[in-house]
């Protein structure tokens, strides 16, 4: 019977007389059945682990790297002439921290007479280092062990005189596409740097005449309407005649004229009609509109006059820059929303009264030192992540997030700037992760 293990990143054949070593140098082992000590190794070597257990473990990443002897914490085992290591990271409620069980023929050490430093070389070229010391039963790990947990191991340790030596490799959403492939495929990638973050709020508004843009007309004195000269979408200009009465009064006839330039918008006047306070015409300039946004109480706060607002049409057609020009002091009774009032350009006669619009607020413009665009972001088990590019390789990064906006996220941490990421079809690079099971092993 063989089985096949990886210890130290080296892949060796484990026979029975390897097993019965095994129960050598773990004396705690000896009352394993040899089933019973098949199928630990087959666990260990992560063929019947449950990928989603939590514990004192080491990360296994991708079933290709997970066949590796692991020791009564659940970590990754390293042993050479009696003397063992069992590397975890421990996760539970804190950061991540190094904890390092060590052994000597099987049996618990006493942390206190290892010597231990450990050194991860990342993707890209950053190294970090640790320095250990006793804490309980492990040497405990001097700094936090940042995500991605993926990096080149290099472990030194001394015991007893002796001088101990391992590497190992141990990635996570981690893979590699040539060159070519990625372009094929569609992949751009940028450089992390500054952007502006530009935070806007949505509202839905209404288009109106401008106050002194529309005039509706009477008759001045009582009297039979005697001629009709304009009807509805008619221009006419300030003074221009639209009607004529004969008052009954006086029985002169007087003209109604148009106090603005504007468009006939309503017509109630035909000849022949009596004409009294009714209205006879509305007239309306077209060219002097505002728009009425409802805004609701929990973004009232953050939008006053002066904010820049978008506006666009409900299908999308036509759009126009404005400003919020004031928020009205009372409430709309049905909605019990505040109107914020902008004015509204129509030179090119895109906006009638009475159209139903949407505008987008902006509420804040900043310049932050750190983003990446937001199409860029996906989630890698249960972080919001980019994946980083370096040559061929790419790599998931964690980020700690600030401010969303559409286009841009603000970056507090995870990523530094210059780094390279996926911008366009980052579901690519998650795919091929996933596909080659380049996974975080709890």
């Amino acid at each position: 019977m063989t089985f096949v293990k990886t210890v130290g990143g080296a892949v060796h054949l484990l026979s029975m007389a390897g097993i019965a070593h095994m129960r050598a140098l773990f004396p705690a082992w000896r009352t394993f059945s040899l089933f019973a000590m098949a199928m630990f190794l087959f666990t260990a070597c992560g063929e019947g682990a449950d990928p989603h257990g939590h514990g004192h473990d080491d990360h296994a990443h991708g079933a290709e790297e997970e066949d590796y002897a692991r020791g009564p914490n659940g970590g990754r085992l390293l042993e050479a002439d009696g003397f063992a290591l069992e590397i975890t990271i421990f996760e539970e409620g804190r950061t991540p921290q190094f904890r390092v069980f060590p052994y000597a023929n099987g049996a618990a050490l006493d942390p206190q007479q290892v010597d231990l430093s450990i050194t991860l070389g990342r993707l890209g070229g950053k190294v970090d280092r640790f320095r250990f010391s006793p804490e309980g039963r492990y040497l405990a790990g001097d700094g936090v062990v940042t995500e991605p947990h993926s990096f080149d191991v290099e472990v030194k340790a001394t015991y007893d005189g002796t001088r101990y030596d391992w590497q190992y490799a141990s990635y996570e959403g981690r893979t590699i596409i040539p060159e070519d492939a990625a372009r094929e495929a569609g992949v751009v990638t940028e450089a992390v740097g500054k952007a502006e973050i530009v935070e806007t709020i949505d509202v839905l508004g209404r288009v109106k005449f401008a106050p002194g843009a529309q005039a509706t007309l009477r008759a001045r004195f009582a009297g039979e309407v005697t001629g009709v000269f304009k009807t509805v979408g008619d221009l006419v200009d300030a003074g221009e005649k639209l009607a004529r009465v004969q008052s009954n009064a006086s029985q002169r006839a007087y003209d109604v004229v148009s106090p603005i330039t504007g468009i006939v918008i309503e017509r109630q006047a035909n000849r022949g009609d009596v004409a009294d306070q009714a209205p006879l015409f509305v007239v309306g300039d077209l060219k002097k509109l505002n728009v009425d946004f409802h805004i609701f109480a929990g973004d009232l706060p953050q939008i006053r006059p002066g904010q820049s607002v978008k506006v666009s049409s409900v299908h999308g057609d036509a759009t126009v820059e404005t400003q919020i020009e004031t928020l009205l002091p009372t409430k709309e009774t049905a909605t019990q929303t505040i109107i914020g009032r902008a004015p509204l350009l129509n030179d090119q006669g895109l906006w009638i009264p009475g159209m139903t619009v949407s505008g987008i607020v902006t509420v804040r413009r900043e310049d932050v030192p750190l983003a990446v665009r937001s199409e860029a972001l996906q989630r890698f088990r249960d972080f919001t992540v980019v994946y980083a590019q370096v040559g061929d390789t790419y790599e998931v990064r964690m980020l700690n997030l600030g401010r969303h906006t559409p286009d841009w996220v603000e970056v507090l941490g995870g990523i530094e700037a210059g780094d390279r990421y996926v911008t366009q079809n980052s579901y690519l690079i998650k795919a091929d992760i996933e596909k080659s099971g380049a996974s975080h092993d709890h």
